[in-house]
């Protein structure tokens, strides 16, 4: 690369790649400091210039002006200094040229290795601006192999995304090729690059589906308002719509549950309860029980705890709880509250709930008779 070349490569970095080519110039006198400190053993104080309009390379040595002279490397006397311009005081500083004849072969590999390593780190910058705005959102990946402790390497396009294994579905299978969803759970730069992790277990990947796959949600009449996922398994999710012509369940379920089958189907199966949110707590809770009936709800708040006592007829008192206890469990993650569970013939005998009380949440509908329960 001789000095035209290197003018011309670096007019067209800062053209197409948006790099000041100051910044280029002072990157390469810097490293051909170096480079002629390296190559010609000097320990005089050395400065690099390169002709901003030429890209000729001129090095010099820098001498301070003193009285009297200890150091012929570092230091001139006045009048050796006056020999040069007549201007010169004591403690300016000279620079006497002292370019070596086969600098120029130097000077263009090191000009060649820092204009490459400008260029990829303009690379890296720009990727790492272009995906750093998709944090928090979700992307289509394509699998490309699995390395490691498990991790799953994903192709986002124009760079690849590491899948850790415990951001991974259990009921995944993550063959070449494959394309899913996954939710960008963070972007770093590194030195090696924009270093991009991916999610599949992530609660806002569900929430990042139901907004592509319902309008509705998308243009803000449907309100997501809380998710609680166990992922690969369940997640119930809270929905609101401000408008009473909509509803905010069946928008999200779609004709003949079309749109809530697509996301289950992405996620492997994975089941998805979708509910209606509201501002009654008790009713909040009644609801986030789902699939379960629920007879009734009694609240106790506290300074330092807020939980519910919740009836469910007899015989959905295992489904109410679900397996391994994991229905009650996202319910009360979805509601913030902590939730006790018994049967109506429980609750009759241990008098669970108090049924005078004008604040208790009461189905009607799955209660038969309400004054023969609340005389036992």
């Amino acid at each position: 690369m001789d000095s035209a070349e290197l003018i011309e490569a670096l007019n067209s970095i800062e053209k197409e790649k948006g790099i000041d080519k100051e910044i280029i110039f002072e990157a390469i006198e810097n490293s051909l400091i170096s480079a002629c400190k390296k190559n010609f053993g000097t320990s005089q104080n050395i400065k690099v210039d390169i002709n901003r309009e030429t890209g000729d390379v001129k090095v010099y040595a820098q001498k301070e002006i003193v009285e009297d002279v200890y150091d012929a490397f570092l230091e001139i006397s006045l009048e050796d200094a006056r020999e040069i311009d007549p201007a010169y005081e004591y403690g300016d500083i000279v620079d006497i040229e002292v370019t070596p004849k086969n600098f120029g072969r130097i000077s263009a590999q090191t000009a060649k290795q820092v204009v490459v390593q400008k260029f990829r780190e303009a690379e890296r910058e720009k990727l790492f601006n272009e995906y750093i705005t998709k944090e928090r959102e979700i992307d289509t990946g394509i699998v490309q192999r699995v390395e490691g402790k498990r991790n799953v390497i994903v192709s986002l396009g124009k760079l690849d995304a590491v899948l850790p294994y415990n951001e991974q579905i259990s009921t995944d299978e993550y063959k070449f090729d494959d394309r899913l969803k996954v939710y960008i759970l963070e972007v770093k730069q590194t030195t090696k690059g924009p270093q991009v992790t991916v999610s599949r277990t992530h609660y806002e990947l569900v929430k990042r589906l139901f907004e592509l796959e319902v309008p509705e949600i998308f243009d803000g009449t449907v309100e997501i308002k809380n998710i609680s996922r166990e992922a690969g398994s369940r997640t119930k999710m809270a929905v609101y719509s401000q408008n009473p012509n909509v509803d905010a369940v069946g928008a999200c379920v779609g004709p003949n549950g079309s749109r809530v089958n697509v996301i289950v189907n992405e996620l492997n199966g994975e089941k998805i309860d979708i509910i209606n949110w509201s501002e009654d707590i008790k009713k909040f809770i009644s609801e986030a029980l789902n699939p379960s009936e629920v007879i009734a709800v009694e609240i106790n708040k506290t300074e330092s705890e807020q939980s519910a006592r919740v009836v469910v007829p007899d015989n959905q008192l295992s489904l109410a709880i679900g397996k391994e206890g994991q229905n009650v469990r996202l319910a009360a993650r979805l509601t913030g509250w902590k939730i006790d569970i018994k049967s109506e013939s429980q609750a009759k005998l241990t008098n669970f709930v108090d049924f005078s009380n004008s604040d208790i949440f009461i189905n009607k509908k799955d209660i038969s008779n309400e004054t023969e329960f609340d005389e036992e």
